[in-house]
């Protein structure tokens, strides 16, 4: 697949409240999992551009909704993570707070990428807030990380346990893909259902 050029993405700001979010005609894509699956890396390696997104060996560093434009075709929202354990109690209300109020009133949000760690066996944190996802409707795709962690043999198997974990609340799965920041896999396949989803209504 030919490779899809990202010439200036560009930082847009942090933001505590999606009303801060500044307007746009732009559709945005956004990107949420647990803690320390990713979501950083993933937007730098999309767009091509290491340090664009603030990337922690620190789980929970992302506290914002952080707003990148990509060549003025869309918006990336890199979302604070889920699950960080070592978070007060008020930190963690104000967090999902404010996502939630992201993810439910935002009207350019145009689609949620759930990143999952291949690594790991099906974690109830994810399936239950992909469970609350499609109760409100928001439309979704899972994108699993690390790729390069494991072997393609194990990778594959990871993403079954997960899909036949779905399947027993789930009628019909999202879009999947397998991804891998440090060897870009997947960067095509997500730039392009990207671009081809613009296209639609």
């Amino acid at each position: 697949m030919k490779d899809i050029i990202i010439k200036s993405p560009l930082f847009l700001g942090s933001f505590d409240n999606y009303k801060k979010c500044p307007s746009s005609k732009l559709r945005e894509y956004a990107f949420i999992g647990r803690s320390n699956v990713g979501k950083s890396s993933l937007i730098n390696m999309l767009c091509q551009k290491k340090g664009l997104a603030k990337v922690s060996g620190t789980p929970g560093k992302t506290k914002l909704l952080n707003l990148f434009n990509v060549d003025e075709q869309f918006i990336l929202t890199d979302l604070p993570g889920y699950g960080f354990a070592r978070a007060s109690k008020a930190d963690k209300e104000k967090w999902q707070k404010f996502i939630l109020d992201y993810l439910i009133n935002r009207e350019n949000l145009h689609c949620l990428f759930i990143l999952i760690d291949v690594r790991l066996e099906p974690q109830k944190i994810d399936l239950e807030f992909i469970d609350w996802v499609g109760i409100q409707g928001i439309p979704f795709v899972l994108v699993f990380t690390k790729g390069d962690k494991v072997g393609k043999t194990e990778q594959q198997s990871s993403i079954a346990r997960f899909k036949r974990a779905m399947l027993k609340t789930w009628d019909e799965l999202p879009p999947v893909f397998a991804t891998s920041s440090e060897t870009k896999e997947g960067r095509s396949d997500l730039l392009k259902f990207m671009l081809e989803s613009l296209k639609t209504v």
